[in-house]
């Protein structure tokens, strides 16, 4: 049986199911093992690990600790409550603004794959060339934020890192967008986003691209990123302390815990804060060569289980509220056994979105594309409801093919 305890229940002799944290956060060669001694439990504690699941049934157990099911039961209670009455309309339909948002990703995607190729060959960062479709990208989320987010999931295997970097931009755009922000703040903060990783010109490809986890030394190697990101900035022209803060504190931790300076709470800018979130959320969601991403939905519930202690809790909160429990583009069951796309959730209950049915589960086969308001009550175009979320490469569903 799969339960959660804390790290300073762990004893030696219980196996490790799951470290709880994000991807290429620990510098474990793997993420389930059995406890050897003390030295190991040091280990998690150094690197900000405070919860994880063990495996009762193949190590030593805790019996009055709560089960994975119990956890994430909890979990979705308190999500659907922040979320329940959270209301945002977006001026144009996700259909009108997907031609155009494809338009921005594909320049967004060109541009800094350019830049980051340029310093790879020993050329300064220039700055300016991200402005005009940064502005671009806002234009399109201040139109319909869940165009370009949508098209942003989708990332080749081999072209990860300036694809995750633009992804990141939108995300945190879209943060920005809730708070009102002054004029030109979203795209500072958006221009920070896209060039977050630009450091990991200075890693080698072999740890960059590795097919597995990284040893103990390819992890520091990895971690120096974020310093060689500053370096790079510092002669950039141009470059605004906004922008800074997001590529200087997206490792950082709310608890301390982050690097390169484990800076700890306020000592954060709230920029800086923000972008820790987006970018652990993006790679947890995003296929890499040694793993396949998670689904955004659980990837959600995981991120707001660590706001005790990673992430201010506060911004969390608004964060799910941003991007919904199911996100649009992402696949979800509903009670009628169909399988169906989340397609809409402008004004309206973040738990209730429009949906597109296109799979019948039972049958094993496509159906007839059906919207369904599951707002709406049954014999108005409701009537169903979700029960769980759903992995699209565990169907073979391409979501983007129906929206």
């Amino acid at each position: 049986m799969i339960k959660k305890i804390r790290v300073a229940q762990l004893k030696p002799g219980m196996f490790v199911h799951d470290m709880d944290c994000g991807w290429m956060e620990h510098p474990f060669l793997t993420d389930s093992f059995t406890v050897r001694n003390d030295k190991d439990i040091e280990r998690m504690v150094g690197h900000g690990i405070f919860e994880l699941f063990i495996d009762s049934e193949k190590g030593l157990d805790l019996a009055d600790a709560p089960t994975r099911v119990e956890v994430e039961q909890s979990v979705t209670r308190k999500i659907s409550e922040i979320v329940s009455k959270f209301k945002l309309v977006e001026p144009v339909s996700l259909h009108e603004e997907l031609i155009n948002a494809r338009l921005v990703r594909d320049e967004a995607n060109k541009i800094i794959g350019d830049l980051m190729t340029g310093v790879r060959q020993g050329k300064k960062v220039e700055t300016d060339r991200l402005d005009p479709v940064v502005n671009r990208m806002s234009a399109s989320i201040l139109r319909n934020k869940d165009a370009l987010l949508s098209l942003c999931r989708i990332k080749e295997k081999d072209s990860y890192t300036f694809r995750h970097s633009v992804s990141v931009g939108a995300l945190l755009m879209c943060f920005t967008r809730v708070f009102k922000p002054r004029s030109g703040d979203m795209e500072l903060v958006g221009i920070g986003g896209m060039l977050h990783d630009i450091g990991k010109t200075m890693v080698p490809d072999r740890i960059l691209n590795k097919p597995g986890a990284l040893t103990p030394d390819e992890y520091v190697t990895m971690q120096m990123h974020v310093q060689h990101g500053q370096n790079i900035l510092a002669d950039a022209r141009d470059i605004t302390q906004t922008s800074f803060d997001v590529v200087a504190q997206h490792h950082e931790r709310f608890d301390g815990s982050g690097y390169p300076l484990r800076l700890k709470g306020s000592e954060m800018s709230v920029y800086g804060q923000m972008a820790s979130i987006v970018d652990v959320y993006d790679a947890m969601t995003s296929d890499r060569v040694y793993r396949m991403g998670m689904d955004p939905t659980l990837a959600v519930r995981k991120m707001f289980e660590w706001s005790r202690s990673h992430f201010d809790p506060e911004l969390i909160q608004i964060f799910v509220r941003t991007i919904g429990i199911y996100p649009v583009g992402t696949l979800v069951m509903l009670e009628s056994k169909r399988i169906a796309i989340i397609l809409n959730q402008d004004g309206r209950d973040l738990t209730r979105p429009v949906v597109r049915a296109v799979y019948d589960a039972t049958k094993r086969c496509y159906i007839p594309p059906q919207d369904i308001d599951l707002s709406a009550n049954l014999g108005h175009g409701g009537g169903d409801r979700i029960t769980s979320h759903e992995s699209a490469s565990k169907w073979g569903i391409d979501p983007q093919q129906f929206i």
